[in-house]
């Protein structure tokens, strides 16, 4: 399997995913969506708002990470905002807005766009001075991918703990492609 058909279908999927845990969110606990962007799992951990724009900033970052290049300041600033989401957690409105930009950058992105970048280097600088030195396949594999779903359960999660009535369906709605017919359960 290619990069680009493990890791844009992935991306796609899943953003999609958090768009329809957002809108179940609006339409069961709409007098709340406000104060479910500000939720967390844990007094330590990112908000939801957080957790929403760091998946929208991820899966454009390891495109621009694989080809080389610089992120560009309008992406940047989805990672800032995330960073600053538990003061300025914006709307569910914003949130969606963040995953429809992902998931129209993604659109743009060729079926083979990142296919030649499997033993390209790929750096990853963290806080605390620590570098990773990676080729294309092993940042995809072991870092863009983990990183991204970290963000994408999370949100699920905090969803499910603040009460949104969702489920693992919910959360893998792009496998009804492949049902076979006749084996859905009734009712």
């Amino acid at each position: 399997m290619s990069l680009t058909q493990l890791l844009v279908p992935s991306y796609r999927n899943m953003l999609r995913t958090l768009s329809g845990l957002l809108e179940k969110a609006e339409r069961q606990l709409a007098d709340r969506t406000d104060e479910l962007l500000s939720a967390r799992l844990a007094a330590d951990m990112y908000p939801l708002a957080t957790q929403i724009r760091f998946a929208a900033y991820q899966a454009q970052e390891a495109v621009y990470r694989l080809h080389g290049q610089a992120v560009p300041e309008s992406v940047q600033a989805v990672a800032d905002e995330a960073r600053n989401a538990g003061e300025a957690p914006g709307s569910i409105a914003d949130a969606r807005a963040r995953l429809d930009e992902a998931l129209a950058f993604l659109d743009g992105v060729s079926d083979d766009a990142l296919d030649d970048r499997a033993d390209q280097a790929v750096v990853v600088e963290v806080p605390g001075g620590i570098i990773f030195d990676m080729t294309g396949e092993s940042f995809v594999r072991d870092w863009a991918l983990p990183q991204f779903y970290f963000h994408v359960i999370t949100a699920y999660a905090i969803l499910r703990n603040q009460g949104v009535e969702i489920g693992k369906a919910d959360f893998v709605p792009h496998m009804f492609a492949y049902l076979r017919p006749g084996t859905a359960p009734a009712g």
